[in-house]
């Protein structure tokens, strides 16, 4: 385990608490538990390094997440951690490859168990502040705060094991091999002294797992629109004249959706059009699967790699469209790439079954819901809007007024600091 403690001038200013996280409650003492934190370099834009930013000019603030990256699949260490300006402590974690595989799951119980440890030499926190998946070290983070009488702050980021069950679609037999994890993730949830969730489908979830909170805050992942608008590309030359961009941002793995958005592609090619490219920015265990099938299917494409999120924004705010691709049985509810289609003010192709994104998509008229793996019906919708550039441009505007309304985090999250504040064990 490593603890870092050191100071950055240069980390941006939070936004200000609405009411709850003010002078009185500065020396308050937040632990923040999150597995799957950011790499602390600067160049993403995960919700949890976010808050601990958030949080750090109000309370005493120490993170403890895992020694290895989720996303970069690299041991963490003081050498390459920029200083974020509040308290840091790993944990060890033994490495893992693939995000779906026993390998990983043996991870995350280790990663858990050397957590339990910690915890018998830190002080007692005032405020637990935890993030859930994985299961492991929340549960242990449960049973600690719940007999040492220490508040307990669960934010749901997704729910487990519903998404594995996406993957492993055994009748019967997927149910009984993951019983044991729905028990502990019910517990996990009925832990909770009060409960955030980054969507209203997992903040139900939650609730009726709990029993003592009768609702929960729906606090989407969103970005910080300030920030997000100075990365937007100001002059647009780098995109040729007379060229569609189809933007695709996030994780190449088996819940995205890619192959039926090649299909379509290749469906609007053999009836003439030829200028529609699919921008895809992002990596992932199906990268090469998903090159590979849009040179057999001769389509447009460029697959760009994984960008730092300010290069990211630059590529997003030049397309014209973006897409939702999501496979169908998904467990996914409001998820990252959402909020920066919002934010970049794009129409969206969206073929998500998950019924709050689709409501959302309808309510504010910001996009097409699409029939999920349906190339045919892709197809369609994506002609529609390569037609109407002025539909094109009334559907972004709707979704940028929904960033601002539902995804802007200085808008958004200081609810975060007011929660932690109200239910602090010195409130």
């Amino acid at each position: 385990m490593v603890a870092l403690g050191i100071k950055n001038s240069n980390t941006q200013e939070p936004p200000v608490p609405s009411q709850g996280g003010d002078v009185a409650h500065s020396k308050l003492d937040v632990l923040i538990v999150a597995h799957f934190s950011g790499d602390f370099d600067q160049r993403g834009n995960n919700r949890i390094n976010y808050i601990a930013d958030m949080l750090k000019d109000h309370f005493t603030v120490e993170l403890v997440t895992s020694d290895f990256s989720h996303y970069s699949k690299v041991k963490r260490t003081a050498a390459n951690t920029h200083a974020p300006g509040y308290k840091v402590s790993y944990i060890a974690e033994p490495p893992y490859h693939e995000n779906v595989s026993l390998k990983r799951f043996y991870s995350h119980y280790v990663m858990g168990r050397n957590f339990k440890k910690y915890l018998l030499n830190r002080k007692k926190p005032d405020v637990i502040y935890c993030t859930v998946p994985p299961l492991e070290a929340a549960y242990n983070l449960m049973r600690y705060a719940e007999k040492n009488k220490i508040r307990f702050i669960l934010d749901v980021r997704d729910i487990w094991p519903e998404a594995f069950k996406m993957v492993f679609k055994v009748p019967i037999l997927s149910d009984l091999v993951f019983y044991p994890l729905t028990q502990k993730a019910n517990a996990i949830y009925k832990g909770a002294d009060a409960l955030v969730a980054v969507s209203q489908t997992y903040v139900d979830r939650a609730v009726a797992a709990n029993g003592k909170c009768k609702d929960g805050h729906c606090i989407f992942l969103g970005t910080e629109l300030k920030g997000f608008d100075r990365f937007v590309a100001k002059d647009k030359k780098d995109k040729p004249e007379g060229e569609l961009w189809l933007a695709y941002i996030g994780t190449l793995s088996h819940s995205y959706d890619l192959t039926t958005v090649i299909d379509a592609l290749a469906i609007l090619k053999e009836k003439g059009i030829h200028n529609i490219k699919f921008v895809v920015m992002g990596d992932g265990l199906l990268a090469q699967r998903f090159e590979r099938y849009a040179k057999e299917k001769n389509v447009f494409c460029n697959f760009t790699g994984k960008l730092a999120y300010a290069d990211m924004v630059r590529l997003l705010s030049i397309c014209d469209i973006a897409v939702n691709p999501i496979r169908r049985g998904s467990a996914g509810s409001i998820i990252n790439k959402v909020g920066d289609y919002a934010a970049a003010g794009l129409p969206v192709l969206n073929t998500q079954e998950c019924p709050e994104y689709r409501d959302l998509v309808d309510r504010y008229h910001m996009g097409l819901n699409c029939e999920n793996d349906n190339a045919e019906d892709l197809a369609d919708k994506l002609l529609l809007l390569y037609n109407d550039e002025k539909l094109r441009t009334i559907l972004g505007n709707n979704n940028r007024k929904l960033a601002e309304e539902k995804f802007d985090r200085a808008r958004t999250y200081p609810l975060i600091v007011d929660i932690i504040a109200t239910h602090s064990n010195r409130r």
